[in-house]
């Protein structure tokens, strides 16, 4: 049985599917899996899918919508899991704007409820049902030397980590590196990505290029981590990598395992810490030492006016630049640290 689709979530973009897909009302209920569902409402709010060329979509009433089960562990959005078991006919959600799909669990009064989706079937290829994971990239055949790596990380949702990565790939592009761009944790979505080439990267990628419709709850994050920045490094002759780690340093998308990991941090010649506040500046810098860790520059919203610039240099020890009012010194710092080995 074939149905035309509406719209295509960017989660299954590697997959290269056209408006007719071919389905099978057997389903198996597995991360990664391709699903195709009919909307069964809209929304005012949280209405948008993001499509395989990155453009944004509402989503109306009926719409028949190809999307990708996975988790949702979101602090500030929906939480979300793939259901034991599904068939033609349940009902699920809408994750998140990547098309990623599950049972939500949990929610904020920001995103109203989630968009409620029938289950038509799943799509399936010469009678095979189709996963993400089918087409996810291989572990280079031989290492791959990793050029520096500038490393963006968060204390929450929102802080403020795809400007700060942006920006930084930006300026040191106009300077006259060659910086691939790479976004390691996070819910499936196209668009960070996609900033980053358009501030400059030569080469991008993402963990759904690993398969993964998110990384949350996924429990090899150093493997997939490594092999990312290997598979980015042998697009092109790179001087740096700059990776987002999305979510927080706290939560359930495996920051922490990658920081963690000897082989990862390894890797890291500059980290830049983007805070909410002066709180949680404060204990992300905490939560560094008691790992080992070092933090070069702290920016985001903590580092919005002079008083948390002020307090961030003088109460912690550690300077505070605003990557959108002082970006070319924040760059300049990077620059320093991470090609000069001058320390912050």
């Amino acid at each position: 049985m074939k149905v035309r689709a509406n719209k295509i979530g960017s989660v299954v973009h590697r997959l290269g599917l056209g408006p007719e897909v071919e389905i099978s009302r057997l389903v198996d209920a597995r991360v990664g899996q391709v699903l195709v569902v009919r909307a069964l409402s809209e929304k005012a709010v949280y209405d948008v899918l993001e499509l395989t060329n990155g453009r944004m979509a509402h989503i109306g009433k009926g719409d028949v919508i190809v999307g990708a089960l996975g988790r949702r562990d979101a602090l500030r959005g929906f939480v979300g899991h793939v259901p034991e078991s599904i068939k033609a006919g349940d009902v699920i959600n809408v994750l998140n704007l990547g098309g990623v799909l599950g049972t939500v669990t949990s929610g904020t009064r920001e995103v109203g409820p989630a968009l409620q989706v029938e289950v038509l079937g799943m799509a399936v290829r010469n009678g095979r049902g189709l996963n993400i994971a089918d087409v996810a990239i291989d572990a280079p055949d031989e290492p791959v030397e990793v050029p520096p790596v500038i490393v963006v990380s968060g204390t929450c949702m929102n802080a403020g980590k795809t400007y700060a990565a942006s920006e930084t790939i930006a300026r040191l592009t106009q300077r006259g590196y060659a910086c691939g761009g790479v976004k390691l944790t996070g819910v499936a979505a196209l668009r960070d990505t996609l900033n980053m080439a358009d501030h400059g990267a030569v080469a991008t990628m993402s963990f759904v290029d690993c398969g993964l419709p998110s990384t949350a709850g996924y429990p090899e994050m150093p493997a997939v981590g490594t092999r990312l920045l290997q598979a980015v490094a042998a697009q092109g002759d790179l001087d740096c990598i700059v990776a987002e780690l999305g979510d927080g340093l706290i939560g359930g998308y495996g920051v922490d395992a990658l920081l963690r990991d000897d082989t990862f941090r390894g890797h890291i010649k500059a980290h830049v810490l983007c805070a909410s506040d002066l709180v949680a500046a404060w204990g992300g810098l905490a939560w560094m030492k008691e790992q080992g860790l070092h933090v070069d520059a702290i920016a985001g919203p903590a580092t919005d006016n002079e008083v948390g610039m002020k307090h961030i240099r003088e109460g912690m020890g550690v300077p505070g630049i605003n990557a959108r009012l002082e970006a070319e010194a924040l760059v300049d710092l990077v620059e320093e640290v991470a090609f000069r080995g001058v320390p912050a």
